[in-house]
């Protein structure tokens, strides 16, 4: 019964994170369902999604060959920067409770989606509002470390820095995220296997799952309307927004 509630969980993080991120809220969930305790279900999920983030990011680099010739996105900064953090997050994880950063979550993913709407339907004045090469630098190293200790919805606020940094491509701006969370859970991947907090059974159930539903999701991503897909971002955002928000401490 617990297979049946893990498998289609997995398939539409997988899908969900290859569009707009935030595969991990279903994840997560799923393996605490299955058993396993909040701390172990994170990293599990961290390192299940993993392997389709690899997939999906070496599927997505012809969206990524334009971006080193833009003076707005200094990509090999950002890959750096991500993982650090990861690292950073990942040990973070390890030694100190969850229940912190969980009373501050609604409100960071509210923020970030707030600001992608801003971005890309009410067309917010660039001179105001867009980011600095250093403040797009800033933005990733918080972001990262957030993505290391506990990633749901770590995509939800990389695109909204991407969107304040000027870029308006949606496939771009999907491709240059799948990359830097990819390299954000690579560096937590490593801390949390070294820890041995991983329940390799349901990460392997997981894994698999979620490594074919990025294919899909990477898919709908290239043919899908560009604005269906900033939709679909908004209204992800705001789903996990209230989720947390009445979601028991």
């Amino acid at each position: 019964m617990i297979f049946i509630l893990v498998s289609p969980a997995a398939f539409a993080a997988g899908f969900i994170n290859a569009v707009a991120g935030g595969g991990s809220f279903l994840t997560f969930p799923a393996l605490i369902a299955a058993g396993l305790p909040p701390i172990d279900a994170n990293a599990s999920s961290t390192v299940a999604l993993f392997p389709g983030q690899i997939a999906t990011a070496y599927a997505a680099r012809s969206g990524l060959a334009a971006l080193p010739h833009d003076g707005r996105i200094p990509v090999r900064a950002l890959a750096a920067i991500s993982i650090i953090g990861g690292f950073a997050g990942g040990l973070l994880l390890l030694i100190t409770p969850q229940a912190v950063f969980s009373r501050i979550l609604p409100w960071l993913i509210l923020f970030a989606t707030l600001i992608f709407a801003g971005g890309n339907f009410w067309i917010l004045d660039a001179k105001k509002f867009r980011l600095s090469r250093a403040g797009v630098l800033a933005v990733q190293s918080v972001v990262a470390v957030y993505g290391g200790y506990f990633g749901g919805g770590v995509g939800i606020l990389m695109l909204a820095a991407l969107t304040l940094s000027g870029l308006r491509d949606i496939w771009q701006m999907n491709s240059l995220k799948i990359l830097l969370t990819a390299l954000t859970n690579t560096a937590a991947v490593v801390t949390f296997t070294a820890a041995g907090i991983v329940h390799w059974k349901w990460t392997a159930v997981v894994a698999l799952g979620a490594l074919a539903g990025g294919y899909a999701g990477l898919h709908a991503a290239r043919r899908v309307p560009p604005q269906l897909v900033k939709a679909f971002v908004a209204g992800a955002g705001l789903v996990l927004t209230i989720y947390f928000f009445v979601k028991p401490a």
